[in-house]
C-alpha cells in the first residue's frame, strides 16, 4: 500500500521517511512490502492508512493535480475522519500521526481485552437493524449506505444476532473478520485513555468544512472537534448521514485511499452525485 505513491511524488517520500522518524518504525516497509498480517493489526493498520491518505493529498498537492484547487470540505469515515481533520489544518502531520498511533494502540489493547466481533446487514432499513440490536443487546457501528450497515458487539451476542437474522426474514448477514467491537461500547477503555491522550493537545479551527461521524454534520469549534473524535470510538459512525450532509455543498466526491469503497458506498448512495476515486487512475500524471 502506497509503494507506487512513494515512487512517484517526492512529497509522498517525504512523509513516509518523517513518519518512521516520528514512530520509531518502519511504517513505509510495512505499508510497501507487509507481510499482511501485520499490516491488518489496528495499531499499524490506522497510522498506516492515515499517511497514505496524506501522502496523496501531498502528491496531489505538489503536482497541481488537486481537480479544483485546494477542497472546500473534507469527510473520513472512522480513522479516516482523523486524517480529513489534518487535511483541513486542524494539527500537523506529525501531530496528526502521534494521535492515530495512540488511538490504534488503544484500540487494538481493547480489542485483546475483550471479545467481540462484527457483522453486515444488506438491504435492510434503519430501524429493521436497530430492533434486531436491542433484543440482543449489540450496537449499530456503520451507517454505510442505504441497506448497508455494520453491527457490532460481544462475540456471542453478535453470533446468536446472526443466526437469529434469518427467522426474521433478513436476508443477507454476514459475520465479519475483525478483531474487535469497534464503535461499541466494548471499546470504551479506549475512549476513555484517547480523552485523557488528547486533553493536552491543541487543535486549530479548520479551513475548510469536516463532517464528524457521530452525527453526520460540518464541524469547525476546536473543543467540538475533539469531543467528537472521543465519542466517536464508541459511537456509530453515521458514514451515510455524512455524505449526504457534504453533498450540499460538493460538485464532486474525490476519494483518496487506496482502494475504491468509499466512491462505492457515495454511488449506492446517490446515483447523481459525481464520485470519483484516485484508485481508479494508473498514476498520478492521469489524475
Amino acid at each position: 500500500m502506497g509503494r507506487s505513491l512513494a515512487e512517484q511524488s517526492a512529497a509522498a517520500r517525504v512523509l513516509y521517511a518523517e513518519a518512521n522518524d516520528v514512530l520509531g518504525w518502519d511504517l513505509a516497509k510495512l505499508s510497501f512490502e507487509g507481510p499482511e498480517p501485520e499490516l491488518t493489526q489496528t495499531k499499524i493498520c490506522q497510522p498506516a492508512l492515515f499517511v497514505h491518505g496524506m501522502a496523496l493529498l501531498a502528491a496531489l498537492r505538489e503536482g497541481g493535480k488537486l481537480p479544483a484547487g485546494e477542497p472546500t470540505s473534507a469527510l473520513g469515515l472512522s480513522l479516516g475522519e482523523l486524517t480529513a481533520y489534518c487535511a483541513a489544518g486542524v494539527y500537523d502531520f506529525s501531530t496528526g500521526l502521534k494521535i492515530v498511533a495512540e488511538r490504534g494502540r488503544l484500540m487494538q489493547q481493547a480489542c485483546e481485552q475483550t471479545t467481540g466481533s462484527m457483522a453486515a446487514i444488506i438491504g435492510e432499513e434503519r430501524a429493521t437493524v436497530q430492533a434486531l440490536c436491542a433484543d440482543f443487546d449489540i450496537e449499530a457501528a456503520n451507517f454505510n449506505a442505504p441497506g448497508q450497515i455494520i453491527v457490532s458487539g460481544e462475540k456471542p451476542k453478535v453470533a446468536a444476532a446472526v443466526a437469529a437474522a434469518k427467522d426474521r426474514g433478513l436476508k443477507r448477514v454476514m459475520p465479519l473478520n475483525v478483531a474487535g467491537a469497534y464503535h461499541s461500547r466494548l471499546m470504551e477503555p479506549a475512549r476513555a485513555a484517547f480523552a485523557a491522550y488528547l486533553a493536552g493537545i491543541a487543535f486549530a479551527a479548520p479551513r475548510f468544512g469536516v463532517f464528524t461521524n457521530t452525527t453526520g454534520a460540518a464541524i469547525s469549534d476546536p473543543a467540538a472537534i475533539k469531543a467528537a473524535l472521543v465519542a466517536q470510538v464508541v459511537s456509530s459512525v453515521k458514514w451515510e448521514d455524512c455524505m449526504r450532509a457534504a453533498a450540499a455543498g460538493t460538485a464532486v466526491f474525490w476519494e483518496l485511499g487506496p482502494g475504491g469503497v468509499l466512491a462505492g458506498l457515495a454511488r449506492r448512495t446517490d446515483k447523481s452525485w459525481n464520485v470519483k476515486s484516485f484508485s481508479e487512475y494508473a498514476d498520478l500524471a492521469t489524475a
